[in-house]
């Protein structure tokens, strides 16, 4: 059933109309149920512009002590800190905020088969791909699980969000880690931007198939850069079916998906430094520029915030030990390494981090090292030198000159996907 289909495609929609639109939500939820347990996932701090915290918020100022749980969709990554939990999650209690812990805290609800998994992925691969998610999903009684977060180009499911936000957002380990590597083997290139693609319709089967008895809706936003730096609510979309995911995809491709005529030779990509604190989230920069980096073009990438580089002590020693040095590369470490080949979601991501030779990579970050960025296969570059050359302060997101040099700047890579348009096209 569909409860919200809110979009403003010129303008943008404000907090207090959010506000609005979110009690609508809710006031229909409660009026064909009783709402004494609700359950909130939204994304983590890492996608902070999505307008999740907002909603999670006004979700619990609507329905306060009904709100027993929420439960960040962490996946992989760093637990939040307190201080990113009350920022994000105003006025929500810390008491109520959990951990995912995707090794730790999973139960398994079944198996696609590899024979399932090697049709829908159109013979890429062939294993059988598990079902986990948190154990509270299913071990509570939950009167509604509302489950939030941004649709957007990415890398891995084509559109973030909609089962992805449970399935890898609250998964297991080898759930996250084999759907991640369909995407890396399927070639991310033809993926993003896709609505419709391998890794989403695996995803999808197994949220039918295994999700489908609990009492899920999924509120998805659509946010766009304002090209100044800032960002703009387009929409927001409400349902308990595929139906949220569509029209907040059809918009995001309207939204987020920028084709440019030509190919830059140089693009400059800022990273938020509270935002991107590592290369596991910081290759945004990569993935959505790639496809409009002109061959043997370079990639310079500012982020002050970085000091590591997987999300986990785990993936951190996998990127340090392989670095981001090709797709034949990894396959070769992965055949020949077990402990790798067991953690394909790390694999996944050194395949998605490199250019394939194509293009050039100048990291300019605030806390690791020359050598460290080096010994991963990038080029160092002085944050102070570079941001003094390319100051964001002074640059406009698309084509600048400076002194006789053009280049295109992206003020913030994860609201959106350049391309050349020919190329993107061709997919």
């Amino acid at each position: 059933m569909l409860y919200c289909a809110e979009q403003q495609v010129k303008g943008e929609i404000s907090l207090k109309q959010l506000d609005a639109i979110i009690k609508q939500v809710v006031e229909a939820l409660s009026a064909e149920r009783q709402l004494k347990k609700v359950l909130i996932i939204p994304p983590d701090y890492t996608r902070f512009h999505s307008r999740s915290g907002e909603i999670a918020s006004k979700i619990y100022e609507l329905l306060g002590d009904a709100v027993t749980m929420v439960l960040p969709a962490l996946g992989t990554h760093y637990k939040m800190t307190d201080e990113e939990k009350t920022s994000m999650f105003k006025g929500i209690p810390l008491s109520l905020i959990h951990d995912h812990d995707h090794k730790n805290e999973v139960v398994h609800l079944g198996t696609i088969d590899s024979d399932e998994v090697e049709t829908i992925s159109k013979g890429a691969v062939s294993f059988d791909w598990p079902i986990e998610v948190n154990r509270l999903l299913v071990e509570e009684p939950w009167d509604l699980i509302i489950s939030i977060g941004q649709v957007v180009p990415h890398e891995v499911a084509g559109m973030s969000n909609y089962t992805k936000n449970t399935l890898v957002g609250v998964g297991g380990k080898e759930c996250i880690d084999k759907s991640h590597f369909v995407g890396a083997i399927c070639n991310m290139e033809t993926i993003m931007g896709q609505i419709h693609n391998p890794v989403r319709d695996l995803l999808n089967l197994g949220s039918a198939r295994f999700l489908s008895h609990l009492p899920i809706v999924y509120i998805q936003t659509v946010v766009a850069p304002d090209m100044k730096g800032g960002t703009l609510l387009k929409g927001v979309f409400a349902s308990d079916d595929e139906q949220s995911y569509e029209k907040a995809a059809a918009l995001a491709q309207k939204a987020n998906i920028f084709l440019l005529d030509r190919c830059p030779k140089k693009v400059v990509v800022l990273l938020d430094e509270h935002e991107y604190k590592s290369t596991w989230v910081g290759n945004k920069s990569i993935y959505r520029s790639r496809l409009a980096i002109a061959d043997e073009g370079e990639l310079i990438i500012l982020a002050p915030g970085l000091h590591t580089f997987g999300e986990n002590p785990s993936a951190d020693s996998f990127v340090r030990t392989y670095g981001y040095k090709g797709t034949e590369y990894i396959k070769q470490c992965i055949a020949n390494d077990p402990e790798l080949a067991n953690n394909l979601g790390s694999a996944s991501h050194l395949i998605h981090g490199s250019t394939e030779g194509r293009f050039s990579i100048t990291y300019c970050p605030g806390h690791l090292s020359k050598e460290e960025i080096e010994q991963v296969g990038f080029s160092y570059g002085s944050l102070t030198e570079y941001a003094s050359r390319y100051n964001p302060s002074t640059l406009s997101d698309g084509w600048n000159e400076l002194d006789g040099e053009e280049i295109f700047y992206i003020s913030n890579p994860g609201l959106g996907l350049w391309a050349y348009k020919e190329k993107f096209e061709a997919h």
